[in-house]
Protein backbone atom coordinates (compact mmCIF):
# COMPACT_ATOMS: atom_id res chain seq x y z
CA UNK A 1 0.00 0.00 0.00
CA UNK A 2 1.39 3.42 -0.98
CA UNK A 3 2.20 5.74 1.88
CA UNK A 4 -0.17 8.73 2.06
CA UNK A 5 1.91 11.90 2.19
CA UNK A 6 -1.09 13.86 3.45
CA UNK A 7 -1.30 11.49 6.42
CA UNK A 8 2.46 11.77 6.94
CA UNK A 9 2.06 15.52 7.14
CA UNK A 10 -0.61 15.17 9.85
CA UNK A 11 1.37 12.57 11.81
CA UNK A 12 4.74 14.36 11.59
CA UNK A 13 3.70 18.01 11.73
CA UNK A 14 4.94 18.66 8.20
CA UNK A 15 3.96 22.09 6.85
CA UNK A 16 5.81 21.94 3.53
CA UNK A 17 7.31 19.31 1.21
CA UNK A 18 10.33 19.78 -1.04
CA UNK A 19 9.58 17.75 -4.17
CA UNK A 20 13.10 17.35 -5.54
CA UNK A 21 14.76 15.91 -8.61
CA UNK A 22 18.36 15.78 -9.79
CA UNK A 23 19.10 16.92 -13.35
CA UNK A 24 21.79 15.62 -15.70
CA UNK A 25 24.45 17.94 -14.25
CA UNK A 26 23.72 16.77 -10.70
CA UNK A 27 21.91 19.95 -9.64
CA UNK A 28 18.93 19.47 -7.35
CA UNK A 29 15.73 21.20 -8.39
CA UNK A 30 12.63 21.48 -6.23
CA UNK A 31 9.19 22.92 -5.64
CA UNK A 32 8.15 23.84 -2.10
CA UNK A 33 4.64 22.47 -1.71
CA UNK A 34 2.33 23.21 1.25
CA UNK A 35 1.02 20.13 3.01
CA UNK A 36 -2.51 21.15 2.08
CA UNK A 37 -1.69 20.50 -1.59
CA UNK A 38 0.45 17.38 -1.27
CA UNK A 39 -2.34 14.88 -1.95
CA UNK A 40 -2.80 16.18 -5.49
CA UNK A 41 0.93 16.46 -6.03
CA UNK A 42 1.45 12.87 -4.93
CA UNK A 43 -0.74 11.58 -7.75
CA UNK A 44 -0.10 14.14 -10.50
CA UNK A 45 3.36 15.45 -9.63
CA UNK A 46 4.72 18.96 -9.35
CA UNK A 47 5.00 20.82 -12.65
CA UNK A 48 8.27 22.18 -14.07
CA UNK A 49 9.56 23.63 -17.32
CA UNK A 50 12.15 21.01 -18.23
CA UNK A 51 14.27 23.26 -20.47
CA UNK A 52 14.87 25.57 -17.49
CA UNK A 53 17.13 22.94 -15.91
CA UNK A 54 19.89 20.70 -17.27
CA UNK A 55 17.76 18.21 -19.19
CA UNK A 56 17.69 17.59 -22.94
CA UNK A 57 14.49 19.54 -23.56
CA UNK A 58 13.32 22.69 -25.35
CA UNK A 59 10.93 25.53 -24.46
CA UNK A 60 8.42 23.92 -26.83
CA UNK A 61 8.18 20.75 -24.74
CA UNK A 62 5.09 20.21 -22.56
CA UNK A 63 5.10 20.37 -18.78
CA UNK A 64 7.51 18.14 -16.91
CA UNK A 65 6.00 16.49 -13.83
CA UNK A 66 8.04 15.40 -10.82
CA UNK A 67 6.15 12.62 -9.07
CA UNK A 68 7.41 12.20 -5.49
CA UNK A 69 8.42 8.75 -4.28
CA UNK A 70 6.89 8.34 -0.79
CA UNK A 71 9.53 5.71 0.07
CA UNK A 72 12.21 8.40 -0.17
CA UNK A 73 10.56 10.71 2.41
CA UNK A 74 12.99 12.46 4.78
CA UNK A 75 11.98 14.91 7.48
CA UNK A 76 14.60 17.65 7.61
CA UNK A 77 16.33 17.20 10.99
CA UNK A 78 17.37 20.87 11.09
CA UNK A 79 13.92 22.10 9.94
CA UNK A 80 11.41 19.40 10.95
CA UNK A 81 8.39 21.20 9.54
CA UNK A 82 9.73 20.38 6.05
CA UNK A 83 9.77 16.99 4.33
CA UNK A 84 12.05 16.12 1.40
CA UNK A 85 11.06 13.73 -1.37
CA UNK A 86 13.02 12.39 -4.32
CA UNK A 87 10.89 12.50 -7.45
CA UNK A 88 10.68 10.66 -10.76
CA UNK A 89 10.22 12.72 -13.92
CA UNK A 90 7.31 12.21 -16.29
CA UNK A 91 6.25 13.95 -19.50
CA UNK A 92 3.26 13.21 -21.69
CA UNK A 93 2.22 10.37 -19.44
CA UNK A 94 5.56 8.56 -19.81
CA UNK A 95 8.71 8.44 -17.65
CA UNK A 96 11.46 10.68 -18.99
CA UNK A 97 13.99 8.12 -20.20
CA UNK A 98 17.08 10.30 -19.69
CA UNK A 99 16.14 11.60 -16.21
CA UNK A 100 18.89 10.38 -13.83
CA UNK A 101 16.69 8.65 -11.21
CA UNK A 102 14.71 6.94 -13.97
CA UNK A 103 17.96 5.80 -15.59
CA UNK A 104 19.08 4.17 -12.35
CA UNK A 105 15.69 2.51 -11.81
CA UNK A 106 15.86 1.06 -15.32
CA UNK A 107 19.27 -0.51 -14.63
CA UNK A 108 18.05 -1.84 -11.28
CA UNK A 109 15.08 -3.46 -13.04
CA UNK A 110 17.38 -5.09 -15.61
CA UNK A 111 19.54 -6.48 -12.83
CA UNK A 112 16.42 -7.78 -11.09
CA UNK A 113 15.44 -9.66 -14.25
CA UNK A 114 18.68 -11.60 -13.79
CA UNK A 115 17.97 -12.07 -10.09
CA UNK A 116 20.57 -9.52 -8.95
CA UNK A 117 20.44 -6.59 -6.54
CA UNK A 118 23.33 -4.13 -6.35
CA UNK A 119 24.13 -2.65 -2.96
CA UNK A 120 26.34 0.39 -2.63
CA UNK A 121 27.97 2.67 -0.12
CA UNK A 122 29.57 6.03 -0.86
CA UNK A 123 32.35 8.04 0.77
CA UNK A 124 31.48 11.68 0.12
CA UNK A 125 34.41 14.02 0.71
CA UNK A 126 33.85 17.76 1.05
CA UNK A 127 35.63 20.96 2.07
CA UNK A 128 34.38 23.49 4.59
CA UNK A 129 35.41 26.83 3.11
CA UNK A 130 34.85 30.53 3.51
CA UNK A 131 31.51 31.78 2.13
CA UNK A 132 33.19 33.53 -0.81
CA UNK A 133 34.99 30.30 -1.76
CA UNK A 134 38.45 31.84 -1.62
CA UNK A 135 40.03 29.61 1.04
CA UNK A 136 39.32 26.92 3.61
CA UNK A 137 37.36 28.19 6.60
CA UNK A 138 39.82 27.10 9.31
CA UNK A 139 42.94 29.28 9.15
CA UNK A 140 44.62 27.08 11.78
CA UNK A 141 44.33 23.95 9.60
CA UNK A 142 47.81 24.10 8.06
CA UNK A 143 49.51 20.72 8.56
CA UNK A 144 51.29 19.23 5.56
CA UNK A 145 49.72 15.87 6.45
CA UNK A 146 46.38 16.85 8.01
CA UNK A 147 44.55 13.55 7.53
CA UNK A 148 42.78 12.45 10.73
CA UNK A 149 44.00 15.58 12.52
CA UNK A 150 42.22 15.54 15.86
CA UNK A 151 42.50 19.27 16.59
CA UNK A 152 41.13 20.33 13.21
CA UNK A 153 38.33 17.77 13.44
CA UNK A 154 37.23 19.00 16.86
CA UNK A 155 37.34 22.65 15.78
CA UNK A 156 34.47 21.70 13.46
CA UNK A 157 32.72 19.58 16.12
CA UNK A 158 29.45 21.55 15.99
CA UNK A 159 29.07 21.19 12.22
CA UNK A 160 30.18 17.56 11.91
CA UNK A 161 28.14 16.31 14.86
CA UNK A 162 24.99 18.12 13.73
CA UNK A 163 25.26 16.33 10.39
CA UNK A 164 26.05 12.99 12.06
CA UNK A 165 23.20 13.40 14.58
CA UNK A 166 20.87 14.02 11.64
CA UNK A 167 21.98 10.79 9.97
CA UNK A 168 21.48 8.95 13.26
CA UNK A 169 17.93 10.32 13.54
CA UNK A 170 17.21 9.30 9.93
CA UNK A 171 18.35 5.73 10.56
CA UNK A 172 21.22 5.75 8.08
CA UNK A 173 23.66 4.13 10.49
CA UNK A 174 26.56 6.60 10.41
CA UNK A 175 29.65 5.00 11.89
CA UNK A 176 32.63 7.36 11.53
CA UNK A 177 33.60 10.94 10.72
CA UNK A 178 37.08 12.20 10.00
CA UNK A 179 39.26 15.02 8.79
CA UNK A 180 40.48 13.95 5.38
CA UNK A 181 43.79 14.27 3.54
CA UNK A 182 43.45 17.93 2.57
CA UNK A 183 43.33 20.94 4.86
CA UNK A 184 39.70 21.82 5.48
CA UNK A 185 38.44 18.49 4.09
CA UNK A 186 36.11 16.01 5.80
CA UNK A 187 34.43 12.69 5.19
CA UNK A 188 31.43 11.08 6.87
CA UNK A 189 30.42 7.45 6.42
CA UNK A 190 27.10 5.66 6.76
CA UNK A 191 25.99 2.07 6.12
CA UNK A 192 25.58 0.67 2.62
CA UNK A 193 22.16 -0.28 1.25
CA UNK A 194 20.23 -0.92 -1.97
CA UNK A 195 21.61 1.22 -4.81
CA UNK A 196 18.49 3.40 -5.11
CA UNK A 197 18.30 4.02 -1.36
CA UNK A 198 21.98 4.99 -1.29
CA UNK A 199 21.55 7.27 -4.33
CA UNK A 200 18.64 9.10 -2.67
CA UNK A 201 20.67 9.44 0.52
CA UNK A 202 23.70 10.63 -1.44
CA UNK A 203 21.61 13.37 -3.08
CA UNK A 204 20.11 14.39 0.25
CA UNK A 205 23.49 14.25 2.02
CA UNK A 206 24.93 16.88 -0.32
CA UNK A 207 21.93 19.13 0.30
CA UNK A 208 22.11 18.54 4.05
CA UNK A 209 25.84 19.22 4.36
CA UNK A 210 25.55 22.46 2.41
CA UNK A 211 22.51 23.58 4.43
CA UNK A 212 24.04 22.86 7.84
CA UNK A 213 27.33 24.47 6.82
CA UNK A 214 25.44 27.62 5.82
CA UNK A 215 23.63 27.55 9.15
CA UNK A 216 27.07 27.77 10.82
CA UNK A 217 28.26 30.60 8.57
CA UNK A 218 30.38 28.30 6.38
CA UNK A 219 30.21 26.93 2.88
CA UNK A 220 30.57 23.28 1.92
CA UNK A 221 31.87 22.25 -1.49
CA UNK A 222 32.07 18.84 -3.18
CA UNK A 223 34.02 20.35 -6.11
CA UNK A 224 36.58 17.78 -7.33
CA UNK A 225 39.64 20.06 -7.06
CA UNK A 226 38.90 23.42 -5.43
CA UNK A 227 42.56 23.96 -4.44
CA UNK A 228 45.35 22.84 -6.77
CA UNK A 229 47.90 22.06 -4.06
CA UNK A 230 45.47 19.98 -1.96
CA UNK A 231 43.97 16.52 -2.38
CA UNK A 232 40.67 16.67 -4.27
CA UNK A 233 37.20 15.50 -3.29
CA UNK A 234 36.64 11.88 -4.19
CA UNK A 235 33.42 9.90 -4.00
CA UNK A 236 34.61 6.34 -3.52
CA UNK A 237 31.89 3.79 -4.21
CA UNK A 238 31.72 0.39 -2.50
CA UNK A 239 29.84 -2.19 -4.55
CA UNK A 240 28.46 -5.66 -3.91
CA UNK A 241 26.01 -7.81 -5.88
CA UNK A 242 23.36 -9.94 -4.22
CA UNK A 243 21.14 -12.83 -5.29
CA UNK A 244 18.50 -14.35 -3.03
CA UNK A 245 19.95 -12.55 0.00
CA UNK A 246 23.44 -13.91 -0.74
CA UNK A 247 26.46 -11.79 -1.67
CA UNK A 248 27.57 -13.32 -4.97
CA UNK A 249 30.89 -11.48 -5.01
CA UNK A 250 32.19 -13.43 -2.01
CA UNK A 251 34.07 -16.68 -2.55
CA UNK A 252 36.20 -17.78 0.40
CA UNK A 253 37.70 -20.59 -1.66
CA UNK A 254 39.54 -18.22 -3.98
CA UNK A 255 42.84 -16.54 -3.03
CA UNK A 256 41.50 -12.98 -3.22
CA UNK A 257 38.08 -13.93 -1.87
CA UNK A 258 36.32 -12.63 -4.99
CA UNK A 259 34.05 -14.89 -7.03
CA UNK A 260 34.08 -15.25 -10.84
CA UNK A 261 30.94 -13.08 -10.84
CA UNK A 262 32.84 -10.37 -8.99
CA UNK A 263 35.79 -10.62 -11.36
CA UNK A 264 33.56 -10.39 -14.44
CA UNK A 265 31.75 -7.39 -12.96
CA UNK A 266 35.09 -5.65 -12.40
CA UNK A 267 36.07 -6.74 -15.92
CA UNK A 268 33.09 -4.77 -17.23
CA UNK A 269 34.29 -1.66 -15.39
CA UNK A 270 37.84 -2.08 -16.67
CA UNK A 271 36.56 -2.48 -20.23
CA UNK A 272 34.34 0.64 -20.09
CA UNK A 273 36.41 2.77 -17.70
CA UNK A 274 37.22 5.62 -20.08
CA UNK A 275 33.54 6.02 -21.00
CA UNK A 276 32.50 5.70 -17.35
CA UNK A 277 34.74 8.66 -16.55
CA UNK A 278 32.33 10.93 -18.43
CA UNK A 279 29.73 10.19 -15.73
CA UNK A 280 31.99 9.67 -12.72
CA UNK A 281 34.28 12.63 -13.49
CA UNK A 282 31.74 14.95 -15.11
CA UNK A 283 33.36 18.39 -15.04
CA UNK A 284 36.33 20.20 -16.54
CA UNK A 285 37.68 20.48 -13.00
CA UNK A 286 37.44 16.70 -12.46
CA UNK A 287 40.57 16.12 -14.51
CA UNK A 288 42.65 18.25 -12.18
CA UNK A 289 42.01 15.51 -9.57
CA UNK A 290 42.72 12.30 -11.50
CA UNK A 291 46.19 11.86 -13.00
CA UNK A 292 47.26 14.96 -11.04
CA UNK A 293 50.72 15.74 -9.63
CA UNK A 294 51.31 14.92 -5.97
CA UNK A 295 49.80 17.27 -3.42
CA UNK A 296 51.33 18.79 -0.28
CA UNK A 297 50.29 15.67 1.67
CA UNK A 298 52.39 13.48 -0.65
CA UNK A 299 49.70 11.75 -2.73
CA UNK A 300 46.51 12.54 -4.67
CA UNK A 301 44.72 9.35 -3.52
CA UNK A 302 43.08 9.23 -6.96
CA UNK A 303 43.75 6.73 -9.75
CA UNK A 304 45.79 7.43 -12.86
CA UNK A 305 45.37 4.07 -14.65
CA UNK A 306 42.66 1.51 -15.30
CA UNK A 307 43.86 -1.26 -12.99
CA UNK A 308 42.62 -3.32 -10.06
CA UNK A 309 44.25 -4.67 -6.93
CA UNK A 310 43.74 -5.97 -3.41
CA UNK A 311 43.90 -3.66 -0.41
CA UNK A 312 45.91 -0.97 -2.16
CA UNK A 313 44.67 2.60 -2.66
CA UNK A 314 46.76 3.49 -5.72
CA UNK A 315 44.51 1.68 -8.22
CA UNK A 316 41.13 2.43 -9.78
CA UNK A 317 39.51 -0.64 -8.25
CA UNK A 318 40.49 -1.82 -4.76
CA UNK A 319 39.29 -5.11 -3.26
CA UNK A 320 39.74 -4.62 0.49
CA UNK A 321 37.71 -7.74 1.25
CA UNK A 322 36.32 -10.42 -1.01
CA UNK A 323 32.69 -9.43 -0.44
CA UNK A 324 32.92 -6.08 -2.23
CA UNK A 325 35.14 -3.77 -4.21
CA UNK A 326 35.83 -0.06 -3.94
CA UNK A 327 35.71 2.00 -7.13
CA UNK A 328 37.98 5.00 -6.53
CA UNK A 329 37.37 6.81 -9.82
CA UNK A 330 34.38 9.06 -9.05
CA UNK A 331 34.71 12.55 -7.60
CA UNK A 332 32.44 14.86 -5.64
CA UNK A 333 30.75 16.25 -8.75
CA UNK A 334 29.38 12.88 -9.85
CA UNK A 335 25.63 12.57 -10.22
CA UNK A 336 24.26 10.44 -7.33
CA UNK A 337 22.02 8.53 -9.75
CA UNK A 338 24.06 8.35 -12.96
CA UNK A 339 27.11 7.01 -11.10
CA UNK A 340 25.45 3.78 -9.86
CA UNK A 341 23.44 3.47 -13.08
CA UNK A 342 26.58 3.55 -15.22
CA UNK A 343 28.51 1.24 -12.88
CA UNK A 344 25.67 -1.29 -12.84
CA UNK A 345 25.31 -1.12 -16.62
CA UNK A 346 29.04 -1.71 -17.15
CA UNK A 347 29.16 -4.47 -14.54
CA UNK A 348 26.20 -6.38 -15.97
CA UNK A 349 27.77 -6.13 -19.43
CA UNK A 350 30.90 -7.62 -17.88
CA UNK A 351 28.84 -10.57 -16.62
CA UNK A 352 27.13 -11.11 -19.98
CA UNK A 353 30.41 -10.91 -21.89
CA UNK A 354 32.45 -12.84 -19.33
CA UNK A 355 34.92 -9.93 -19.16
CA UNK A 356 38.37 -10.69 -17.79
CA UNK A 357 39.60 -7.81 -15.60
CA UNK A 358 43.20 -8.68 -16.39
CA UNK A 359 45.89 -9.42 -13.84
CA UNK A 360 45.62 -8.19 -10.29
CA UNK A 361 48.47 -5.76 -9.72
CA UNK A 362 49.90 -5.48 -6.23
CA UNK A 363 52.27 -2.60 -6.91
CA UNK A 364 52.28 1.09 -6.01
CA UNK A 365 50.90 2.60 -9.21
CA UNK A 366 52.09 6.08 -8.22
CA UNK A 367 55.74 5.02 -8.13
CA UNK A 368 55.86 1.84 -10.23
CA UNK A 369 53.07 2.34 -12.72
CA UNK A 370 55.66 2.78 -15.48
CA UNK A 371 56.49 -0.91 -15.12
CA UNK A 372 53.05 -1.77 -16.55
CA UNK A 373 53.26 -0.04 -19.95
CA UNK A 374 50.14 -1.76 -21.32
CA UNK A 375 47.86 -0.49 -18.52
CA UNK A 376 45.08 1.60 -20.01
CA UNK A 377 45.17 5.25 -18.94
CA UNK A 378 42.23 7.34 -17.82
CA UNK A 379 41.09 10.29 -19.97
CA UNK A 380 43.17 13.45 -19.55
CA UNK A 381 40.24 15.84 -19.86
CA UNK A 382 36.46 16.00 -20.11
CA UNK A 383 36.48 16.10 -23.91
CA UNK A 384 38.43 12.83 -24.10
CA UNK A 385 36.00 11.24 -21.64
CA UNK A 386 32.98 12.40 -23.65
CA UNK A 387 34.51 11.00 -26.84
CA UNK A 388 35.19 7.72 -25.04
CA UNK A 389 31.57 7.54 -23.90
CA UNK A 390 30.38 8.25 -27.44
CA UNK A 391 32.57 5.38 -28.66
CA UNK A 392 31.45 2.95 -25.94
CA UNK A 393 28.99 0.55 -27.53
CA UNK A 394 28.36 -1.33 -24.24
CA UNK A 395 27.42 1.83 -22.33
CA UNK A 396 25.37 3.30 -25.19
CA UNK A 397 23.45 0.05 -25.62
CA UNK A 398 22.78 -0.35 -21.90
CA UNK A 399 22.01 3.24 -20.92
CA UNK A 400 19.98 4.24 -23.94
CA UNK A 401 18.62 7.77 -24.30
CA UNK A 402 20.61 9.31 -21.47
CA UNK A 403 23.87 8.98 -23.41
CA UNK A 404 23.04 11.27 -26.39
CA UNK A 405 21.24 13.70 -24.08
CA UNK A 406 24.19 13.84 -21.70
CA UNK A 407 26.75 14.14 -24.50
CA UNK A 408 24.82 16.98 -26.12
CA UNK A 409 24.73 19.08 -22.94
CA UNK A 410 28.26 18.22 -21.82
CA UNK A 411 29.78 19.02 -25.21
CA UNK A 412 28.09 22.43 -24.94
CA UNK A 413 29.67 22.85 -21.51
CA UNK A 414 33.10 21.92 -22.87
CA UNK A 415 32.70 24.38 -25.74
CA UNK A 416 31.74 27.10 -23.28
CA UNK A 417 34.89 26.35 -21.27
CA UNK A 418 37.05 26.35 -24.41
CA UNK A 419 35.85 29.84 -25.32
CA UNK A 420 37.38 31.30 -22.14
CA UNK A 421 40.79 32.98 -22.27
CA UNK A 422 42.84 32.25 -19.15
CA UNK A 423 45.50 34.34 -17.47
CA UNK A 424 47.95 31.43 -17.94
CA UNK A 425 47.51 31.67 -21.72
CA UNK A 426 48.23 35.39 -21.67
CA UNK A 427 51.29 34.98 -19.47
CA UNK A 428 52.81 32.19 -21.60
CA UNK A 429 51.76 33.27 -25.10
CA UNK A 430 51.50 37.06 -25.21
CA UNK A 431 55.13 37.42 -26.30
CA UNK A 432 55.26 34.42 -28.61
Amino acid sequence: MTLSLAQVAKDRGIKYFLISYTDLFGHQRAKLVPASAIEGMQSAGAGFAGFATWLDMTPADPDLFAKPDPASFIQLPWKPEVGWLAADLWMGGQPVAHAPRNVLKTQIARAAELGYQMKTGVECEFFLIQPDGSAIADAADTQAKPCYDQQALMRRYEVITEICDAMQALGWGPYQNDHEDANGQFEMNWLYDDALITADRHAFFKYMVKSIAEKHGLRATFMPKPFLHLTGNGCHMHVSLWKEAKNVFADAERPDGLSPVGLNFIGGLIHSADGLAAFLNPTVNSYKRISAPRTTSGATWSPNSVTWTGNNRTHMVRVPEGDRFELRLADGATNPYLMPAAVLAAGLEGLRSNRDPGPRLDINMYTDGHTVPDAKKLPLNLLDALRALDASEPLKAALGEVVPAYLKLKHAEWNDYARHLTQWERETTLDC
